[in-house]
């Protein structure tokens, strides 16, 4: 079998699902499992509604019906039939959505989140999956929540792998297309979600699963690029990396790959294609077991809005196992995503991403034994391959904070 997923970008308006369509007609069949991400922005857009949900309910329905819209306005673009029995899918998929709003009761924040985010993955796979069917694609749309169980960690949950494969490894004898969410799974009777930018994981999951001949994620760029093109002129496909590459690149924050996607791949040998929907012919990037780059070049990566946490012992005493270890236990508990850490003998420096908003609560807690500085909106560049020239690139008109070196890997923190 083979798993294709699709971002937000490939399916953001009906043109870009007719586009899929004939992407799937021309290089997939009966045997794959198709994996989709919310339609364009929608993610961000769910957000919204969440944000106003709790704080601001009289915008509430005005973010409800902005969301009903896109989703009609593409519906109708691709079924000219109004009668068609997607329009009524989607309402269901709505009065689901009103029915979890009106009647919950919790004020965790992370829950509410898993609730309600996941109705973007569930409309755009409804669409999608409608449009197939009608298209010529015979395909059976699948609930990835009973597929994919999780442990109760919202916003950030592990999958309990033992029950999601044995869910999973029956699908090996569907006659027919897969056509599934991304980024969802569930705990007891509630949705959960595996982090941004999870359906990646959510494909790799399924590979795992199935024993799948290969991974294919369609993006909207080339492949697996050596730098964000937004931040870096003349960035250079990769035309092949090995899964070790590839897990350093997702680790420092490469954004094409998710962190997770590539370990299941890598445990059971399963290749991974990154290609362009746009232009599917093209050869892209194919991730395997074989070592080395090619081409062999630097790889940039930039993280922006980063915090750089500096603490000091107060009494001047030395920062040991123990001090780190505590370190570690309070930047864990706040969910605070450490990219880089750095420590002298009475000194720890911690640059970190404050996915969860928690940076004050963590400070209040380093500051009971340290002297805290924090310096907030810095950059943290990594260069994987880093050669004299890559680094001067980096370091050109900018103030340095901190810089860290290893044999393969240089680090620097900016402002």
């Amino acid at each position: 079998m083979k798993v294709f997923k699709f971002g937000g970008a490939s399916v953001k308006d009906a043109a870009s699902v007719k586009n899929l369509a004939q992407i799937l007609k021309h290089y997939a069949d009966k045997n794959t499992v198709v994996i989709v991400s919310a339609m364009g922005k929608m993610t961000n857009a769910f957000e919204g509604l969440i944000d106003n949900y709790l704080n601001n309910s009289s915008d509430l329905e005005a973010s409800i019906m902005a969301i009903q819209q896109y989703h009609h306005t593409i519906a109708s673009d691709l079924f000219s039939d109004l009668n068609h029995p997607i329009f009524k899918a989607i309402q269901t998929h709505f009065d689901a959505l009103t029915s979890i709003l009106n009647t919950n009761d919790s004020t965790d924040f992370d829950f509410v989140y898993d609730q309600i985010i996941g109705f973007g993955e569930l409309l755009s796979t409804t669409i999608v999956s409608a449009y197939l069917n009608d298209f010529g694609v015979e395909n059976k749309w699948l609930d990835v929540r009973d597929f994919i169980k999780t442990d109760s960690n919202y916003r950030r949950a592990t999958v309990d792998w033992e029950v999601t494969t044995r869910l999973i490894e029956p699908l090996q004898s569907v006659s027919s297309m897969v056509v599934t969410q991304g980024f969802l799974g569930s705990h007891t009777k509630h949705t959960t979600t595996l982090g941004r930018e999870g359906s990646d994981y959510s494909a790799a999951i399924f590979a795992y699963g199935l024993h799948a001949e290969s991974v294919t994620i369609w993006k909207d760029v080339p492949g697996v690029l050596n730098a964000d093109p937004r931040h870096f002129l003349e960035a250079q496909l990769l035309e092949q990396l090995s899964y070790r590459e590839a897990i350093e690149l997702a680790f420092y924050g490469a954004s094409v790959i998710h962190p997770k996607t590539l370990q299941p791949l890598q445990q059971k040998g399963i290749p991974l294609f990154v290609k362009s929907f746009l232009n599917p012919e093209a050869k892209g990037t194919k991730v395997q077991a074989e070592n080395g780059n090619t081409p062999q070049i630097p790889c940039y990566i930039v993280k922006k809005n980063q915090l750089l946490i500096g603490l000091t012992s107060l009494d001047f005493s030395y920062i040991v196992e123990e001090n780190i270890s505590d370190i570690f236990n309070i930047l864990h508990l706040f969910k605070m995503k450490v990219d880089l850490i750095q420590n002298s003998a009475i000194s720890f420096s911690v640059c970190v991403e404050d996915g969860f908003h928690n940076i004050e609560q963590v400070v209040k807690h380093f500051q009971i034994k340290y002297k805290v500085t924090l310096v907030k909106n810095v950059s943290l560049y990594t260069v994987r391959h880093y050669n004299a020239e890559a680094i001067a690139l980096i370091e050109k008109n900018k103030d340095i904070l901190l810089k860290q070196r290893t044999q393969d890997t240089v680090q620097i923190v900016t402002i």
